[in-house]
């Protein structure tokens, strides 16, 4: 005697489906399944952007080019080219190591009396047309 099973794929109509997920820095777990807590879609591009610009090169120790430069920055004088070098550096660091984000564009501005640079990215992930905005702000750790 044979056990046949058939599985009938539908979805709710109001759920997203699932193209990207991670997990959570700090590693969260569910309370009910102790599963992993997991990051899907948008917030997932938006965690990986994030860990990308707070990356100075060199700290991967398997992939040394891997990083930003960004918080180095932090430590030089700021002038008016500061924060041209600064978006530079961020687009090359999304284009080079966040395959599935699409830069629109990109605001920097620097605030010298805290030691911080504010930066505004808006993007747009992969086979999606509206954008996406992160705001992140990095602080010179003294």
């Amino acid at each position: 005697m044979a056990l046949v099973v058939r599985t009938i794929k539908s979805s709710p109509r109001n759920v997203k489906p699932v193209i990207y997920s991670d997990f959570y820095n700090n590693l969260n777990t569910e309370n009910v399944k102790n599963d992993l807590l997991t990051l899907e879609n948008e917030e997932s591009v938006k965690t990986s952007i994030k860990n990308i610009l707070k990356t100075n090169r060199g700290e991967r120790f398997f992939n040394p080019t891997f990083g930003s430069d960004i918080r180095r920055m932090l430590f030089e004088n700021y002038t008016s080219a500061t924060e041209q070098i600064a978006k530079d550096l961020i687009k090359t660091a999304i284009k080079n190591f966040e395959p599935r984000a699409n830069i629109i564009d990109v605001k920097v501005l620097g605030n010298p009396d805290q030691n911080s640079i504010n930066i505004t990215l808006i993007f747009s992930v992969i086979n999606k047309s509206e954008p996406v905005t992160l705001e992140l702000t990095l602080n010179r750790v003294r």
